[in-house]
């Protein structure tokens, strides 16, 4: 007798359907969903539902009919919050922008200011400034945050727009420059974020002000569409927004899984501050040392000497090294070198130019020099540093 058997067909398993609101205009909402993507990845059993939009825009018409299983959120404001809430699935948000209602995933607002000031103290500054939005939260936690850890400097200085109204007002525009110019100097400035940093170093060019030197800015989420274009180059902190978009993700998938969760808010450690021009400086208060380190920054690809530099400050050779002594510890040659190599170490972790370009742009002879001096200063080779950036 003969036996046939039947095949089985495996079970086709239900793909998950997320649907994401999540900003793409932001360096920190683009982070978001880079983190949530590497989940989604890893699952294999999600089905993303995902448009591209603004952190201000309206929840779409498309999740009113929309039917899934989860749903990631910037939630910015009450309409937003009571639009989810009408939704039985479970809905992760990732801002924290109004009063929580769901499981919630943010950085420490605190911790990012506790980064930058500490920062700003190392370089030796005593006056400290913010520049934020007055009725956003997350910015109101950063600047209260950044007050607190500069309390052991001599002056503290805030100015905030107004949420979507203030970026194209040449009123505030105006009222930023006179705030900057009345600050006193040399002063170390936190933003609320890169796009506003962006904003107040447009206000210095404008105003006359020099940055780094008078004014130091440090923004936050190290957005590279915008800190790399700036001039000079924005420095930024890191959120963490990456981590964020993963551990949201985590949850949801645990949630949608019927797991139970302790708490109602996950927060992530922001990573470190990338320094770029923008607070590459110390709060030297001696205005012809201030006005040297401006012409170093403003020449380092060019064959500068001691001579150069004095004769453009004003001073003899000899005074000037006095000065630079007094107000930084080191030489004008240390300085330039120490300047070089930090542009060099910023270009190869950020680029892709060839240690040759880096190397002419840096004012080394040859990439060979700069491996030289970068191996002896630094410790670490040219490959290294692209290897491991």
């Amino acid at each position: 007798m003969r036996v046939e058997i039947e095949p089985v067909m495996p079970s086709i398993q239900k793909r998950k359907r997320i649907a994401l609101l999540v900003e793409t205009s932001l360096g920190s909402g683009r982070e978001i969903l880079r983190g949530i993507a590497q989940f989604a990845r890893e699952k294999t059993d999600w089905e993303i539902f995902h448009a591209a939009r603004g952190l201000e825009d309206e929840v779409p018409e498309w999740i009113d009919s929309w039917e899934g299983e989860g749903i990631i959120a910037r939630i910015q404001n009450q309409r937003m919050m009571a639009r989810l809430k009408k939704f039985e699935t479970p809905v992760i948000d990732v801002l924290g922008g109004t009063e929580n209602q769901f499981p919630l995933v943010h950085v420490d607002d605190a911790q990012i200011s506790q980064l930058v000031a500490r920062h700003f103290l190392e370089r030796e500054f005593v006056h400290f400034g913010f520049y934020g939005i007055a009725d956003e939260n997350w910015s109101q936690r950063r600047e209260a945050a950044f007050r607190e850890f500069t309390l052991s400097g001599d002056s503290f200085a805030s100015l905030n727009a107004q949420r979507g109204k203030s970026e194209g007002d040449s009123a505030h525009f105006a009222e930023m420059q006179a705030w900057l110019i009345e600050l006193p100097k040399p002063v170390a400035i936190m933003v609320c974020s890169d796009q506003r940093g962006l904003i107040l170093l447009e206000a210095a060019r404008t105003a006359g002000i020099t940055v780094p030197e008078q004014v130091a800015v440090v923004g936050v989420d190290n957005d590279l569409a915008l800190c790399e274009v700036a001039t000079p180059n924005l420095s930024s902190a890191r959120g963490g927004h990456y981590r964020v978009g993963f551990e949201a993700a985590d949850l949801l998938d645990r949630l949608m899984a019927g797991d139970r969760i302790h708490g109602n808010s996950i927060v992530v450690q922001p990573n470190e501050i990338v320094v770029r021009d923008s607070s590459d400086s110390r709060g030297i208060s001696d205005p012809t040392v201030r006005n040297a380190m401006q012409f170093i920054r403003e020449h380092l690809a060019e064959s500068i000497t001691n001579d150069d530099i004095a004769r453009a400050s004003g001073l003899s050779k000899a005074r000037l090294q006095i000065r630079f002594r007094e107000a930084l510890g080191m030489s004008l040659r240390e300085f330039l070198t120490d300047r070089r190599l930090q542009r060099a170490e910023n270009l190869i972790r950020s680029t892709n130019l060839t240690f040759a370009d880096i190397a002419e742009r840096c004012g080394f002879r040859h990439h060979e020099y700069l491996g030289y001096v970068l191996k002896r200063q630094r410790g670490v080779t040219p490959q290294y540093l692209r290897g491991n950036g």
